[in-house]
């Protein structure tokens, strides 16, 4: 062997684990990580050649005349190499595999809503959504400026149920570089829990500091600690957990592919604890029970989406597009029988601002149905909330679903610019103009009751007439978060009618206009049938 291959060699050698340190790819050839490291030490390999680079530059000049033909082996087994991946994957694409796509999630149908979710609770009921934990998160952690300064609160925010609360909990991390060298000895000495349902925020301090994290360096950092102790494992991305007894844990699935980075499936869990470094692989059936997130929820979207493209095949998901089914855009979290549950609407492939139903996936056993519960998308749903208060800008959360008097019906926070509730709102989901906002002051029973008479009153009032009016004077109010239009008529008559009924004209009625309405014995107005 030359001299100058073995330079090449040694100086590859040493780049490769160099690389291997700093990229932390697993060694199993369905991760396309795994094929990117072995690239890049390849072309690190051909470019180590300095010795010839520097001692026989007409090599160089004259590629064509006196390069060595074995210089022209590497390029062409990396061009077979990546034709047969090309080829491996293309066959385990849904084109062929549809079927296996489809099959990726096993979704029980024919289930009953009423059944299986019992009535709300309201003093269980997940009120708070991640931004609004990591704002009262943050809040906690500014109330302690000696912590502020060396450490920052993590983003993550698990949403888990600890001890039968409704909890979010998150580990601090250290600020930056200079801050994990001043504070590595003792580590990280806590983490923040909110309280979903009623917003208290702690911060829980520890008796020994937590050293395994993301923002660790060298090999106390979370990934290269359980890449160097599972060196063939693909990871996922990590939860942060705590036990029955507060202990923190990191929760870091497990991954298996089909060919090269397809298909992608959890296989199981590392539990390792962030404090002493030590670390226990679960399969599937034996994680424990105390864990709530095993599944990443945008995996379980992209399943569900499989398992409703795929039904008849893939070029019915193209052209026929018979049976074909989507999730909606968004999802949420609900708490059930001691698990943490994912849920989102299933609408047809058409786009016609309407859901078929839901469906609900436990994040610990992947367990999922589907209730055929037909209603308005979450979107629809959340913009409706937001129409009744347009003139106050709030934002609305993501839609909860929940039983309310064994109805579905959706329940969304209303927000404002720095991200306070201050509104709740109720909307069937079966009719999302059916929707009721209530200060969030007087309290979430407060205004569940605010909606039920409302929809109450709606059902009773079958007996209306109908009647042409000239507007004399109109008032506007606001009455538990919803706007009134008082409205008097020539002959001094009185109306109310709600800006629900039509919000793009009430607010531009004047005196002298010319309206057919439809109204209640109560003078309320249900229906405007013209306006002149």
């Amino acid at each position: 062997m030359k001299k100058n291959t073995i330079i090449r060699i040694i100086i590859t050698i040493l780049f490769a684990l160099i690389l291997f340190y700093i990229t932390i790819p697993p060694l199993h050839v369905s991760s396309p990580n795994f094929w990117l490291y072995l690239l890049w030490i390849v072309i690190i390999y051909m470019g180590s050649n300095v010795i010839e680079f520097l001692h026989i530059p007409s090599k160089i000049i004259y590629f064509g005349k006196e390069k060595k033909k074995k210089e022209f082996i590497i390029p062409i087994v990396i061009c077979i190499v990546g034709a047969i991946i090309i080829c491996i994957n293309l066959i385990n694409t849904p084109i062929f595999q549809a079927k296996s796509y489809q099959k990726r999630i096993q979704v029980k149908e024919n289930n009953n809503f009423t059944k299986d979710l019992k009535e709300v609770d309201f003093n269980a009921l997940p009120l708070l959504d991640k931004d609004s934990s990591q704002k009262l998160g943050d809040r906690v952690m500014g109330q302690m400026p000696e912590l502020v300064s060396q450490f920052r609160v993590s983003d993550l925010y698990t949403q888990i149920n600890y001890q039968n609360d409704i909890i979010r909990v998150t580990p601090l991390e250290y600020n930056d570089w200079i801050k994990y060298f001043t504070n590595r000895k003792e580590g990280v000495k806590g983490y923040i829990t909110v309280n979903s349902v009623t917003g208290e925020a702690k911060l829980v301090k520890l008796k020994k500091g937590m050293k395994y994290l993301p923002s660790a360096l060298f090999n106390e950092n979370l990934y290269r600690h359980l890449r160097f102790s599972y060196p063939t494992t693909i990871f996922g991305k990590a939860n942060f957990e705590i036990d029955n007894d507060g202990n923190p844990y990191w929760i870091v699935p497990t991954i298996h592919y089909t060919a090269v980075g397809l298909k992608k499936e959890i296989t199981g869990v590392v539990v390792l604890d962030p404090i002493t470094g030590k670390s226990k692989k679960y399969k599937i059936k034996d994680v424990p029970t105390w864990i709530d997130q095993v599944y990443e929820s945008n995996l379980i979207m992209e399943q569900l989406d499989d398992w409703g493209l795929y039904k008849k095949g893939f070029f019915n998901s193209l052209f026929g597009q018979k049976e074909v089914v989507l999730t909606t855009d968004g999802y949420n979290y609900t708490v059930m029988n001691d698990d943490v549950y994912l849920y989102t609407g299933i609408t047809s492939i058409s786009a016609d601002q309407a859901t078929i139903g839901f469906v609900m996936t436990n994040l610990r056993t992947k367990e999922t149905k589907f209730y055929k519960v037909p209603g308005a998308l979450e979107t629809s749903a959340m913009a409706s909330a937001e129409g009744q208060v347009q003139q106050m800008k709030y934002t609305s959360t993501f839609p909860l679903l929940i039983n309310l008097k064994g109805h579905p019906t959706y329940l969304v926070s209303l927000k404002d610019h720095a991200g306070l509730v201050k509104m709740y709102g109720f909307i069937d989901v079966e009719d999302y103009q059916k929707v009721v906002v209530t200060d969030a002051q007087k309290g979430i029973e407060a205004a569940a009751n605010n909606y039920l008479t409302d929809i109450k009153r709606e059902k009773d009032n079958k007996e209306v007439k109908e009647k042409e009016i000239t507007i004399e004077e109109k008032v506007v109010a606001s009455l538990d978060g919803t706007t009134w239009y008082y409205l008097k008529d020539k002959d001094g008559k009185k109306y109310k009618v709600s800006l629900k009924i039509n919000k793009d004209k009430l607010p531009f009625l004047k005196q002298n206009d010319k309206l057919t309405i439809v109204y209640t014995e109560e003078n309320e107005v249900t229906e405007i049938v013209n306006i002149k």
